[in-house]
């Protein structure tokens, strides 16, 4: 093993191993973040159970996925603005998607909201 200068080999074996100890910990860390926001993108559940709260809101010509993320944080309809972009991104309605006013619950998933958004009537349980 080579020895670092100045320092004495046992504890440069420490050094190495703290460092790689380290290296691990950041790499589950980082993998565990993730590994949550891609389930969340995916199995994010509406804000409320049941029947909800309705909330108007008005989506503006030209707004970005981001911004209409953040007014629907603010209005009560989404928990992340970031995340609520890249499920809009990631949809089936990305293209479909129009500017208007809309009667959305805290009760839908962003698929539905966006579904709604698009112009589609939302499918009923029955």
């Amino acid at each position: 093993m080579k020895k670092i200068k100045g320092v004495p080999a046992g504890f440069s074996s420490l050094i190495r191993v703290a460092l790689v100890l380290i290296a691990l910990l950041l790499i589950y860390s980082g993998a565990t973040k993730c590994y949550d926001f891609g389930y969340r993108v995916f199995m994010e559940p509406a804000m409320t159970e049941g029947e909800g709260r309705v909330v108007t809101v008005e989506v503006a010509p030209g707004m970005t996925p981001k911004e209409i993320g953040k007014l629907f944080v603010d209005k009560g309809l989404a928990r992340d603005a970031g995340l609520f972009a890249v499920q809009y991104r990631l949809s089936e309605y990305v293209k479909e998607v129009k500017a208007g006013t809309f009667e959305l619950s805290t009760s839908m998933t962003a698929e539905e909201m966006m579904r709604v958004m698009a112009g589609y009537e939302l499918e009923t349980e029955e």
